[in-house]
């Protein structure tokens, strides 16, 4: 399997749904970022994500393909796929059904698989009203969570998902102490150098997405100098 993901200090994460121009994504892969997730939560297909994947290919940087779902699922042209499955909600499909059905009809790559357990954060999310998560939380309880996904289930990577708003740090350092084994991920609100140097301090990878597109790829290049 591909492992290089474990040394990855920074990730850009675009969004199939939303276009950047080839200039933009010229910028974005010399940027110094380590890999780029194409990932989202709203109208992602087969045919967005292919796309996005053949615009972004030439540029050499490590291809991860983060699905909402199996719909969304493409593995060639790429080098490993992340498979959330959301800790803190109640409906089993996020957790394990939609892996079902994504096993039952498809044949997996699973040496391509990075499994991913996902604590969302933000109530206001598109990510969170999907999976019906609770995100009223505090520090103990995502500590617990990422303890139980790194010791019980062996989740090769813990990821706080505040997606949009930018987090609580001590929350995230919770989390880091949870952990032994696991890469923590940290993603949500990091438009500026400050953020990400300060969840860098807990999060072994800092993952920056929405800021690329409101805030331009000048934010995007501060941010990757922030934690070199």
């Amino acid at each position: 399997m591909y492992t290089k993901w474990k040394t990855w200090a920074h990730v850009t994460k675009l969004d199939p749904d939303k276009n950047l121009n080839e200039d933009q994504l010229a910028e974005i892969a010399t940027s110094g970022t380590d890999a780029l997730m194409l990932s989202g939560t709203l109208n992602i297909t087969k045919e967005n994500m292919q796309e996005l994947r053949d615009q972004v290919r030439e540029y050499g940087l490590p291809l991860v393909v983060e699905p909402a779902g199996p719909e969304a699922v493409i593995a060639e042209g790429i080098d490993l796929l992340y498979i959330a499955s959301v800790m803190n909600t109640n409906q089993a499909q996020w957790i394990v059904g939609k892996h079902k059905e994504w096993a039952l009809h498809n044949k997996v790559q699973w040496d391509r698989v990075i499994q991913e357990a996902y604590i969302v954060l933000n109530p206001n999310s598109s990510v969170a009203k999907v999976t019906g998560s609770d995100c009223s939380i505090g520090a103990q309880e995502v500590a617990a969570y990422a303890e139980v996904a790194d010791h019980f289930f062996q989740f090769p990577v813990v990821y706080i998902e505040y997606s949009g708003t930018y987090g609580n740090p001590e929350i995230v350092k919770a989390a880091a102490e949870a952990i032994d084994n696991a890469v923590l991920y940290y993603g949500g609100g990091i438009d500026s150098g400050e953020k990400a140097a300060e969840m860098a301090q807990y999060a072994d990878t800092i993952v920056v997405g929405n800021a690329v597109y409101d805030k331009g790829v000048q934010t995007l290049i501060e941010t990757v100098q922030a934690i070199q």
